[in-house]
């Protein structure tokens, strides 16, 4: 007996509903991978993945920097991203190998999630795999110092109250590694990560190979915290961590720097948000410098004279009370390198001339030796920002007052600015009997090597003249950095070696010669000298072993 045709239609659609079920159940999940260096984690997925169920998109394209911006505009969807590379604490994610070059740097990775221009990569994530060093590391990469808090009492607050708000101001803005990342994976369900060190690709593959083992579905693209993969990483730093959600208040802070990032917004409407930001309490202002900095850098030269874009920092400019709570703040702060960045700051959005900003750093630099707090953190910034002609009108003044007190830190940083007596200064700290004078002077020549072979040979003959000690050690260290070409220098400290009484100090004096060009002392005495005077190393092989083979090839 025919069936009703309304039956048969009725089954068709049941038929057709399941098979479009199906179909959808069958999709492949996609991987998408960023491989910057080792292959290990990406191949051990790919081999223990079903080739039906899981499709792999290699999103990094040898030899094109764009790369990132090229799989956005492909609108890959990735289900699950792996990115494996050395993880440098916060910057980028960058390989050691010598056959490429690729990098992912993290503001690269804000700015696609910020962005519309990268819906695929970012926006429907399952799961996130980040095979780097500390990428979920929770230590605050910035804290609230006393004089923030001291910002905040100046602008009203009370006592309580400046307190609460800092404390608060701290949890908000401590931008650790796993915060930016919850960031940049904003709404995926499962982020992992290590939150110290993680274990090399070689190491990584084989636990994933033991993870897939024992895992008899497949949890990749599930959404899902696997139990099982965390047992199998155990013995490691292995973490996890929802991506961050709307609903948390740190929420806010994502929104502030999505501003200065989405490619959505024009130079000009990010001028006027930096604007809203810098009239903020100082205190939040502080907080958010970096990427008030990060944004006023990437504006180059013809951005910042179009026309809204020019308007934009005209008003800015012009905002004389605001300029005025921003150098206050910056000339209160106690790191002289945070005084220096706001100054950069002020002069980069007009509020300074570079004269004026120039006049704040030596004053900045004044302060910091009035205070007492010179140190290797204060060298290395007067040398990187200092001028080196000596020319400074407020140089010659300052200097006069620190050549008297005979504190090396002081002394260096004067040198930094250009002061020639400075300089003559610190090189003789080189053969200081005081570790700090050594570690001061080694700091500066870092910056300003010894400028010919006269000061050299001072620095060598005085070496030959000290005590055998941990400081002749640190001394001949030093040296070994200005990578010495002198031939009588290079005599004067290879003559040390016979006469070395520990082997420290044979060690240091092989660090100088690998360095230079030791064929002026004649390679096969110079072995000769080495085999006949060394001491017996008592852990292993050593910088002598390494000169040793050189010199024997040669």
């Amino acid at each position: 007996m025919p069936l009703p045709s309304s039956l048969i239609r009725q089954v068709l659609a049941t038929c057709l509903g399941a098979a479009v079920s199906l179909g959808a159940i069958a999709a492949p999940r996609t991987v998408c991978t960023i491989t910057v260096n080792s292959p290990d984690e990406r191949e051990s997925f790919r081999r223990h993945l079903p080739a039906g169920d899981y499709r792999f998109v290699e999103l990094v394209e040898r030899g094109r920097p764009d790369w990132l911006a090229s799989a956005c505009q492909q609108k890959v969807q990735c289900d699950a991203l792996i990115i494996s590379g050395h993880f440098d604490g916060g910057t980028e994610f960058y390989t050691d190998r010598h056959d490429n070059s690729e990098y992912l740097s993290v503001e690269e990775m804000e700015r696609a999630s910020c962005s519309d221009s990268c819906p695929g990569v970012f926006s429907q994530l399952k799961e996130v795999y980040l095979f780097g060093c500390n990428t979920l590391k929770t230590e605050a990469r910035q804290t609230v110092t006393e004089d923030i808090v001291r910002g905040l009492l100046r602008s009203g607050h009370t006592a309580a109250d400046a307190s609460r708000v800092a404390a608060l101001l701290g949890d908000q803005h401590a931008e650790s590694n796993r915060d930016r990342m919850r960031a940049i994976f904003k709404d995926v369900p499962v982020v992992y990560g290590f939150s110290s060190l993680a274990p090399l690709g070689r190491t990584a593959g084989p636990l994933l190979d033991k993870y897939f083992q024992s895992a008899t579905v497949p949890e990749i693209g599930s959404g899902q915290v696997s139990t099982k993969l965390l047992a199998a990483f155990s013995n490691t730093a292995l973490t996890v961590t929802p991506g961050l959600s709307e609903a948390e208040s740190k929420a806010t802070l994502r929104r502030d720097a999505c501003q200065f990032v989405d490619d959505r917004l024009s130079p000009a409407q990010k001028v006027a948000f930096m604007h809203q930001v810098l009239k903020r309490d100082m205190a939040e202002v502080r907080m958010l410098l970096g990427h008030l900095e990060r944004f006023a850098a990437s504006l180059g030269p013809a951005q910042r004279i179009a026309g809204t874009t020019a308007t934009a920092f005209e008003t800015i400019a012009g905002d004389h009370g605001t300029r005025g709570r921003f150098l206050e703040s910056a000339r209160d702060a106690d790191e002289a390198s945070v005084r220096t960045r706001m100054m950069a700051l002020a002069r980069n959005v007009g509020w300074l001339t570079p004269a004026q900003e120039q006049a704040e750093f030596m004053r900045t630099i004044a302060d910091q030796i009035a205070r007492g707090r010179v140190g290797r953190d204060e060298v290395d910034l007067a040398c990187g920002r200092g001028r080196q002609d000596g020319q400074d009108p407020a140089l010659h003044t300052l200097a006069a007052g620190v050549l008297k007190t005979g504190k090396v830190a002081q002394v260096a940083a004067m040198a930094c600015l250009g002061s020639p007596e400075a300089h003559a200064r610190v090189v003789r700290a080189v053969t200081s009997a005081h570790a700090d004078d050594i570690a001061i002077a080694q700091a500066y020549l870092r910056h300003r090597p010894l400028a010919d072979a006269g000061e050299v040979r001072s620095v060598a003959s005085a070496i030959a003249k000290m005590p055998a000690s941990d400081a002749q050690v640190r001394a001949i260290e030093t040296l070994a950095q200005q990578r010495v070409s002198d031939p009588e220098s290079l005599r004067a400290i290879a003559a040390l070696f016979p006469l070395a009484k520990s082997v420290q100090v044979q060690r240091a004096i092989a660090g100088v010669l690998i360095r230079s060009d030791y064929r002026v002392l004649g390679q096969a005495d110079l072995a000769r000298t080495l085999k006949q005077h060394r001491l017996k190393s008592p852990d292993g092989g050593d910088v002598i072993d390494a000169l040793l083979r050189v010199l024997q090839a040669g």
